[in-house]
């Protein structure tokens, strides 16, 4: 079946967490209601008419290395250049350097349909976007002015470049160098691995972000610097000039996402420029993996959308068995209904969860005034390796349930169902593991007390006040063990949270849906079905997800791996 953007849904998630409130800032003065109608209307054709057709091309005819040239595959030049020229990269960017100045939540509605129309292509400007926020936060004007224009256009592309082959999520063990060259640049050397994007033909020049150490750095992440490093040395105007000192050595054989290509880089004393202060290349490429997180979970949710999709139009078409209510199709089976209310359930919560997440990004550069900001900032900050996580899970169990949906034609690769899944189980590792996101909410994001976490659950006590009887009930019985939990948390040592960090992130997301799904359907009663199966069927799960939170973290090191092997 061909992917349809669901305009619909957005529009009622945008509404239900209070991104109308952007056109009355002064910053997303221009983001009314009209403007943001019209740019989802032509977001939507690009992903249902340029970029679909595409997803199939991608995972049948990978990305190939050829003589040291990466050939992508066909097709993906004639979308990438209707998303560049569509001036799609730049949405969210600065105007003063061309971009289209939209808030995140807009952004990131857009991010829903193309990664769920083409995840393979559509991963290349998400990275150039998060690039674009590093560079605005942290380079030099003189950087600013050569680069920004051509990474907004599209015409150059970026990336991202942390993991190396003995430093994976550990990052302060690289050991890539950086020396001076005595005229304000720096010899850059090192391997770098994972390098999603990190060679194409799509465009004349890539820009790659690295970190790396300088001479006498201190050891770990605070000896840490970024240094731009492009792949072709630009001349004064921005025009092409020599090759820099680095090339591709092969791009890794994959699970999925067959269309984005892989790279292993080898740089050998590329010339590069430092972006931020010297040993502060931590800080500076948080900007843009902070963007990119919230945008990995944008991924994860654009493909549960659209594995849903298609798991509702087989059920519709499927005839097997008797059903209980005579229904002639398999969506009239009693377990194929618990498969697709599932599915339907948790796309809505990730959808409203990243939404919410963008709208608080947002809040925290437009709000009036500095206390205003920072609040936002922190909300914002709380919910974003919520929205990663559970993005991203969610991708993974909504298109892991599509298959099931389509029994053994999921298992067959014509259908395309199995794809979403070997597409999307990346994002739940890249862009930091979904462990890490989760240790990241129990740790750095309660070092405020639990103040950011406890005015979100203040809100959602608010709305349990005004959502319909049916729902109050359990929404209030599980709010009170997440509040238990949180309670437990803050009082506990940092292994014991680590240790229950995973559920605790799921049970909160879990409640967060209930949440938004209770005020979805005040706006649009066509929800209210889908709020009462999320609050009857998943959301009991966050008390055994709150008790497994709690348990601490002495029996998993009473366990003793090694009595397992043979």
């Amino acid at each position: 079946m061909s992917y349809r953007a669901p305009l619909r849904q957005l529009r009622t998630a945008l509404k239900t967490v209070g991104a109308d409130r952007l056109a009355e800032t002064t910053l997303f003065a221009e983001a009314t209601e009209d403007t943001v109608t019209a740019v989802l209307a032509e977001a939507a054709r690009l992903a249902e008419n340029v970029l679909a057709p595409l997803q199939r091309a991608g995972d049948l005819h990978p990305a190939r290395l050829e003589n040291g040239v990466v050939r992508t595959s066909p097709g993906y030049a004639e979308g990438y250049r209707a998303i560049a020229e569509g001036g799609w990269v730049g949405i969210g960017a600065d105007p003063e350097y061309g971009g289209m100045g939209l808030p995140m939540t807009v952004v990131s509605a857009v991010g829903e349909m193309l990664s769920a129309s083409c995840l393979s292509l559509s991963l290349n400007p998400l990275l150039t976007q998060g690039q674009i926020e590093a560079l605005h936060a942290h380079a030099s004007e003189e950087i600013k002015a050569l680069y920004l224009p051509k990474l907004v256009s599209g015409e150059w592309t970026g990336t991202m470049n942390l993991t190396e082959p003995q430093a994976g999520s550990d990052v302060g063990a690289l050991r890539s160098t950086a020396r001076p060259n005595g005229d304000g640049t720096f010899a850059v050397t090192g391997q770098k691995i994972f390098i999603s994007w990190g060679d194409h033909d799509l465009t004349e020049n890539i820009c790659h972000l690295v970190l790396a150490r300088l001479p006498g750095a201190a050891p770990g992440t605070r000896g840490i610097s970024l240094f731009l490093v492009p792949k072709v040395l630009p001349g004064a105007e921005g025009d092409p000039g020599a090759a820099n000192s680095l090339r591709t050595v092969s791009l890794e054989h994959k699970m999925g996402l067959h269309g984005s290509p892989t790279a292993v880089l080898d740089f050998d004393g590329a010339t590069g420029w430092l972006i931020g202060a010297e040993h502060a290349g931590m800080a500076a490429m948080f900007t843009m993996m902070n963007n990119a997180r919230l945008g990995v979970g944008v991924e994860g949710l654009g493909v549960a959308e659209a594995a849903l999709q298609q798991a509702l139009a087989f059920a519709a078409e499927r005839r097997q068995g008797r059903t209980p209510n005579g229904e002639p199709t398999i969506q009239g089976h009693a377990d194929v209904r618990r498969m697709l209310g599932e599915m339907a359930g948790l796309t809505a919560t990730a959808r409203m969860i990243c939404l919410d997440c963008a709208f608080s990004l947002d809040m925290a550069r437009a709000a009036d005034s500095d206390e205003e900001r920072a609040r936002w900032a922190a909300r914002g900050a709380l919910l974003t390796p919520i929205a990663k996580a559970f993005g991203t899970e969610t991708g993974c169990r909504v298109s892991d349930l599509g298959i099931q949906v389509h029994g053994g034609m999921g298992y067959v690769e014509e259908t395309g169902a199995a794809q979403y899944f070997r597409d999307v189980r990346v994002t739940a590792i890249y862009e930091g593991t979904n462990g890490i996101q989760a240790m990241d909410l129990v740790g750095r994001k309660l070092a405020d007390g639990g103040a950011a976490l406890r005015g979100l659950l203040g809100e959602i006590g608010a709305g349990i006040d005004a959502a319909d009887a049916a729902l109050a009930g359990p929404m209030r019985a599980a709010l009170g063990e997440i509040e238990r939990t949180a309670d437990w948390m803050l009082a506990a040592e940092m292994t014991d949270r680590a240790a229950g960090a995973a559920p605790f992130l799921r049970a909160l997301a879990l409640m967060l849906g209930a949440h938004h799904l209770a005020a979805a359907a005040r706006i649009d009663p066509g929800l209210s079905a889908l709020a009462g199966l999320h609050v009857g069927r998943l959301l009991p799960e966050a008390g055994a997800l709150c008790a497994q939170a709690r348990a601490g973290a002495q029996g998993l090191y009473a366990f003793d791996p090694a009595e397992l092997r043979a």
